[in-house]
């Protein structure tokens, strides 16, 4: 079969997903539908309607959409069957009832931000970076029942740079995984993607972490951890949904202050942990315990993301102030 006759329906939510779906259009795939989310109520009211990124480009190109509240309601089932489909792609989605991903005869495979079996979870890029790993990837995997652990198709490494944020590790992934889903497909059709098991790669010992969705509170920084843990921690959530931290002033008064970009001091702290030190002018350090975290790029609560420069300009006395431990 000729990739212009394999019957593909794509499904994807996010910026990430519209990598792949756009290498799949622009490489003469032939994609017969686009299935996303529902759009998403925005503002005070939720009157506001958004849209996905996917929803976006794939009405820009004119493919046909679904946007199925429930995966096993019968009507979308039967629109989804009209499509014939002989392979479904899914690329940041959500989990798949049987009924949908056992649908096609050539299968459902899933492009994942990482290099499974390491990081199964919905947050891989930036539980990878918070841990610290110098190293993550893509992988293709076919799905079946347990979310994240089918065969292995095919993957690919990329190296984190110790200066490296999510921001910088979703672009390159994102153009990683769109080149991957093509290939993928080829080798589907060349008869070549038998896939290998994902406990195969796992040497006996090896220590498996999750990348469970991230919420809030998972974000609050706790300056009681070593410098490094607090740096790739802020990296690892900048840009989205960004660190956060609170600033307790003089009075007792709280204000939250979101960190999106820092730097290690690589010197004894002289003062305890979460303690500010600053020339009022141009830096701010936070002491941690082996070390100062120099703040660079930060956002004070219904302000704009500015640099330390400029946010001491307005904001006087911050040493006067701590952080909330």
């Amino acid at each position: 079969m000729k990739k212009e006759d394999l019957r593909i329906v794509f499904m994807g939510t996010p910026d990430f997903a519209v990598g792949s779906l756009r290498a799949l259009v622009e490489g003469g795939y032939h994609v017969v539908g686009v299935i996303t989310m529902p759009d998403k109520p925005m503002g005070r009211h939720g009157s506001v309607l958004q849209p996905s990124a996917v929803k976006e480009y794939a009405l820009s190109v004119g493919l046909p959409l679904l946007q199925p509240e429930k995966l096993k309601d019968d009507a979308f089932l039967e629109a989804l069957r009209a499509w014939k489909a002989d392979l479904q792609i899914v690329v940041a989605f959500r989990m798949l009832p049987e009924v949908v991903w056992n649908m096609p005869p050539m299968g459902t495979f899933n492009l994942h931000a990482s290099l499974l079996p390491q990081y199964r979870g919905a947050a891989p890029i930036n539980w990878a970076i918070i841990n610290g790993e110098t190293e993550t990837g893509v992988t293709t995997f076919f799905l079946k029942h347990e979310i994240d652990t089918g065969r292995i198709i095919e993957q690919r490494k990329l190296a984190i740079a110790d200066t490296d944020n999510v921001g910088i590790i979703h672009d390159k992934l994102m153009e990683m995984g769109a080149s991957l889903v093509t290939d993928t497909v080829d080798r589907i059709l060349e008869g070549n993607a038998e896939g290998v098991e994902q406990d195969t790669l796992v040497p006996e010992g090896t220590l498996l972490h999750p990348a469970p969705k991230i919420f809030k509170e998972t974000c609050r920084i706790d300056w009681k951890q070593p410098l490094k843990r607090i740096y790739d921690f802020i990296r690892g959530l900048s840009p989205y949904p960004a660190a956060w931290t609170e600033l307790i002033s003089p009075d007792g008064k709280r204000l939250s202050l979101k960190i999106y970009e820092a730097e290690k001091l690589r010197e004894a702290p002289d003062r305890p942990a979460g303690a500010i030190r600053s020339d009022r002018k141009n830096f701010i350090d936070v002491a941690v315990e082996d070390g100062y975290l120099r703040l660079h790029s930060i956002q004070l609560a219904g302000k704009k993301r500015m640099k330390v420069s400029d946010f001491l300009n307005g904001f006087k006395n911050i040493e006067e102030y701590t952080l909330d431990l």
